[in-house]
């Protein structure tokens, strides 16, 4: 790369009116600052950015009050060594319309390329490899895709690509019938380009509202023709069009791939980033055999204010968060125990998040069968949750500050 190219990388984060199906893990904590592995779901794709050549600067976008990242944003920026600013939108303007709408702050470096990002996506994030490949290809934009089963291709945006060009032939968003294995992986390299063509879709929209008559072809596409002119989707008004133009490209993954909507797919990407640890940052990974420290099985994370006995027996895919105190005789297998929680004597926890404050009583088991597709497949206590001595919390989700005081299996508890 020239040293005169900049680039920039900016992350949708989305706002507390998304999130929904993140409960009851959203109610006190923004779902990008979610812990996945020990560090913020917003954490993993921004470390990724680290490893960009003339990276000038990170932008954060979404409609989150600004007081909830203002904290996160100032430490992530000194331990960067990189501007990192949280842009907080008035309203949202989709997927396409939230950059344009800052797109005076975030070209003021005049960047060449431009990375976009979804917060909520699990993945390596291969930027750098992404970048050459978009330079060889020489388009407007280039798109992260992976092979997905036939099954589930339906619920992405699948697409068609050349196979000897990678060219982008094709684009529909959550298709009704099948249409490729390949998938959009919600993270993207563009050229300052892409700005002109959001724009086009704007100026489009609002010269087709300014038609007093409407054919019955407009008619049919009234859906569209409600939308706000300064709503643009990136799939549907940005993709779909320009496919076949020689303007899009895809590059392809062969590495894991998520996507993080609800609380039992948060537990399996924490599994998927601790295990990318051993690769990307292994002295993150605890390590013990019982003696002086804990006996550690497979990738654990332990933050460092934790307090844990020698005789538990922790992982595999364990996180443990700042203050939690784990006790004696403690059994803890794919699970992330949250902030100031407390696992008492003998208790097992599995398959299951423990709220910020919470506590698990001695000889209780907290459980679930793993599902991480099902809505009780994980157990979930929300925060200040207490679980007293020798109860079996079994496939269900806890709101918070309830005390349990007799087992409970396949529930809500509101």
């Amino acid at each position: 790369m020239e040293s005169s190219e900049k680039v920039v990388a900016v992350i949708m984060v989305g706002g507390p009116t998304k999130g929904t199906r993140f409960r009851p893990l959203s109610f006190n904590t923004p779902k990008p600052l979610f812990p996945l592995a020990g560090q913020p779901m917003v954490h993993h794709p921004i470390s990724a950015c680290k490893g960009i050549t003339n990276l000038a600067q990170i932008f954060l976008v979404g409609f989150y009050e600004e007081r909830d990242f203002a904290l996160y944003v100032s430490s992530l920026s000194n331990e960067l060594r990189l501007p990192v600013r949280y842009l907080k939108e008035d309203k949202p303007h989709g997927s396409a319309g939230g950059i344009y709408y800052f797109r005076d702050i975030i070209l003021e470096d005049s960047p060449s390329y431009i990375f976009l990002l979804n917060c909520d996506v699990c993945c390596n994030f291969p930027l750098p490899d992404m970048l050459e490949a978009h330079k060889r290809f020489g388009g407007m934009g280039t798109i992260l895709v992976k092979k997905v089963s036939a099954e589930s291709a339906n619920q992405f945006g699948a697409l068609v690509a050349d196979p000897v060009t990678n060219e982008l032939l094709h684009y529909t968003e959550k298709p009704e019938t099948f249409v490729s294995d390949l998938i959009n992986c919600g993270v993207y390299v563009f050229t300052s380009e892409i700005f002109d063509a959001i724009e086009d879709v704007s100026v489009h929209r609002e010269g087709r509202a300014n038609l007093r008559r409407i054919s019955s072809f407009e008619a049919l596409q009234s859906a569209t023709r409600n939308l706000p002119t300064d709503f643009v989707r990136l799939d549907q008004d940005i993709l779909s069009p320009l496919a076949g133009k020689k303007r899009l490209y895809t590059y392809q993954t062969m590495e894991f791939w998520e996507q993080i909507k609800t609380p039992g797919m948060s537990l399996k990407c924490s599994a998927l980033y601790l295990a990318q640890f051993q690769l990307t940052s292994p002295h993150l990974l605890a390590t013990g055999n019982g003696t002086k420290s804990a006996n550690i099985v497979g990738d654990v994370y332990i933050h460092p204010s934790a307090k844990v006995h020698p005789t538990a027996k922790i992982g595999p895919n364990v996180s443990v968060s700042a203050n939690v105190r784990v006790a004696a005789g403690v059994r803890l297998i794919s699970c992330i125990i949250l902030d100031d929680a407390e696992i008492m004597e003998n208790a097992v926890v599995i398959h299951s998040i423990i709220g910020w404050k919470s506590s698990v009583g001695k000889w209780s088991r907290v459980q679930a069968n793993g599902d991480f597709n099902d809505k009780l497949g994980i157990t979930i206590l929300g925060e200040a949750v207490i679980v007293e001595d020798e109860v079996v919390v079994t496939n269900s989700i806890v709101l918070p500050n309830k005390t349990l005081n007799l087992s409970v299996a396949e529930e809500i508890i509101l």
